[in-house]
């Protein structure tokens, strides 16, 4: 232990004595929710430069356009003298002769207090995102606070963080310093910035070792209703299960979770979920959310952004390993990065023991209904490479849903093809030993890559026809071979204003229920012109009031077909929210619910692939 701290110190030395990029982030000294930041450079290698801050950054699919938080940039050389400079868009500046530069300097706003406006710009994924509370709590996500100059992103980085000296960093970066009023980290390269988020707010975190790996869990609680220690047995179990799960194809050492619970006076966010990183993870959660919740929040979310450290942080295509900040290229393959994982989240638990058969099984056509929200037929490959484009985006959340059962089906197809001995896990295992974190492969040769790691043709059919195809995959059949069958089941007729009631929020500042942007409307909200992104004040004068919202459900159960109905709304127009009523003719929607259940009468044949799919044993 002590051999390898003095390496490492040894090398961080090295790199901070070389040519690198100091940057300092002054958590100190914050003016109207504003956070400074200097850059201070090596010599320039040429005249002419663009500086960028990121359009987009790995995991997220979504155009952020993180360089619309920072004002009052300057650019500096040598002396002291500021430089002119052009600005390109919000994300990129321009300088001609600048071979003098030697410092820049601007102010970074949040993200999070403009997510709830949506007028000029979709808001930033929360767990991407930024938060500035001084003397509470500051989430670094560093992608949006430092930028980057063209043909200099392999330069090491110092990055310097001016903290109060009570507040406390959780991340899985090594302090450099002994200080207690900064912090200094050592990254190889601007790529390695971005992986690497920290939170800071005063101490509430725990490190345990789970697995053969370090563990940090800090716990941003506004209220201070949890504490870290409130989740340590439930963290524990999963990371254990998940090592198990994996095996030698995680090699982590140590990992850093950053769990920031929204509430109290905070910023109104509405962005939940969590973020991968290598060594890491942001995750943000509402507080006012039940314990139990938040541990299967956690078992569920944080499990998919840990498996992540195989897929596609360790094992992508050439797009993710050179990825460009400024101009994004997408790859092909979101239904193994993002739908692969999505399956192995579901998976480890059947297999590890965490949840029972049918609960599975019920997870599963729960996806399958999802699905149904999205196009079926198309190509998963398509949607995936040009995910940043309108006429795509509103797909993306399928890869949680198809992409998982595409997953899934191929898991199955290899069982069969192998008689067992092989299957998702064990391809994505031979995948990950053929190229690795620093070997990309190439996106449009995955397939033939797959063909060669698993040895079966037939993977290649298998994804022209359902995944680079528009057939829609056959999940009755590939789960009627493991024992699985599927019967339709017929809801009784409801009145709601989107077709999966569930997918139901609820805004506290505006008091009114809000609906996910990716949700299907009802057919009567269609009849009415209401739209996705409008909020529900209140229906035939009948208010929202979250306390009472079940005498508000209770009232829509009593609408029959045909009924004037009068929804009072806010729409959002130009910025501002517009109140407005919209009336038609009640519709009642009746949905037809595919339900799972394992076979009765299956056959010996059926039962061992069964097993063997369920277990994970050969």
């Amino acid at each position: 232990m002590r051999k390898t701290a003095l390496s490492l110190g040894l090398f961080a030395a090295f790199l901070a004595n070389a040519q690198s990029i100091k940057t300092t982030i002054d958590l100190v000294n914050v003016k109207d929710d504003k956070v400074a930041v200097t850059m201070e450079f090596p010599k320039m290698k040429s005249g002419d430069i663009k500086f960028h801050f990121p359009k987009t950054v790995p995991g997220t699919y979504s155009v952020d356009d993180y360089g619309r938080f920072v004002e009052g940039i300057k650019f500096y050389d040598n002396k002291g003298k500021e430089l002119t400079y052009t600005k390109v868009n919000d994300n990129t500046y321009s300088l001609k002769n600048a071979q003098n530069l030697s410092k820049i300097s601007y102010l970074v706003n949040d993200s999070f207090d403009e997510e709830m406006d949506a007028s000029k710009h979709k808001a930033v994924f929360s767990p991407s995102g930024t938060d500035i509370e001084q003397g509470k709590v500051y989430m670094v996500n560093t992608h949006g606070f430092v930028g980057y100059i063209d043909n200099m992103q392999d330069v090491p980085y110092q990055l310097i963080i001016q903290k109060p000296t009570d507040f406390y960093g959780t991340t899985a970066l090594v302090d450099q310093d002994k200080s207690d009023s900064t912090d200094t980290y050592i990254l190889a390269n601007y790529a390695k910035v971005t992986d690497s988020p920290l939170m800071y707010t005063k101490p509430d975190f725990i490190t345990f070792n789970a697995g053969g790996m370090e563990l940090v869990l800090g716990v941003y609680s506004p209220t201070g209703k949890y504490k870290a220690a409130d989740f340590k047995a439930n963290l524990e179990k999963m990371v254990v299960a998940q090592k198990k799960f994996l095996g030698d194809m995680n090699t982590n050492k140590k990992y850093a979770i950053m769990l920031y619970l929204s509430g109290g006076d905070g910023p109104k966010i509405k962005g939940f979920g969590a973020l991968e990183h290598h060594e890491s993870t942001s995750v943000v959660l509402p507080e006012a959310m039940p314990k139990d919740a938040i541990d299967q929040t956690i078992t569920d979310v944080v499990s998919h952004e840990f498996f992540h450290t195989v897929n596609p942080l360790k094992t992508h295509s050439e797009e993710i390993h050179y990825f460009d900040y400024a101009d994004p290229k997408m790859s092909q393959h979101l239904w193994m990065y993002e739908g692969g994982t999505e399956y192995f989240a579901n998976l480890f638990q059947i297999q590890e023991g965490l949840i029972t058969k049918d609960e599975f099984l019920q997870r599963i056509g729960e996806k399958i209904a999802n699905s149904k929200n999205y196009d079926d037929t198309m190509p998963f490959t398509v949607m995936s490479k040009n995910v940043l484009q309108d006429a795509y985006k509103d797909q993306y959340r399928n890869v949680y849903e198809k992409g998982a059962l595409l997953a899934m089906c191929l898991d199955i197809e290899l069982r069969k093809l192998s008689n067992g001995e092989m299957g998702y896990r064990d391809m994505i295992r031979k995948l990950s030993q053929r190229f690795g974190e620093n070997k990309p492969f190439k996106d449009d040769k995955l397939i033939d890559e797959l063909v060669t790691v698993t040895g079966y043709p037939q993977v290649k059919d298998f994804y022209n026809k359902y995944i680079a195809g528009s057939q829609p995959t056959p999940y009755a059949e590939y789960l009627n071979s493991v024992g699985v069958e599927v019967h339709k089941q017929e809801t009784s007729p409801i009145f709601w204003f989107i077709r999966d009631p569930n997918q139901t929020g609820y805004d506290d500042k505006t008091k009114a229920l809000a609906f996910d942007e990716n949700s299907a409307l009802s057919p009567f909200a269609k009849s009415i012109g209401f739209k996705i992104t409008d909020q529900i004040l209140a229906m035939d004068g009948k208010t929202i009031d979250i306390q009472k919202i079940q005498d508000f459900i209770g009232y829509t159960k009593t609408i029959k077909d045909g009924q004037n109905v009068t929804v009072t709304i806010l729409r959002d127009n130009g910025g501002k929210k517009e109140k407005m009523d919209l009336k038609g003719k009640a519709i009642l929607d009746k949905m037809s619910m595919e339900v799972l259940g394992f076979k009765a009468n299956a056959t010996p044949a059926e039962l061992k692939l069964q097993s063997q799919w369920l277990t994970g044993k050969k």
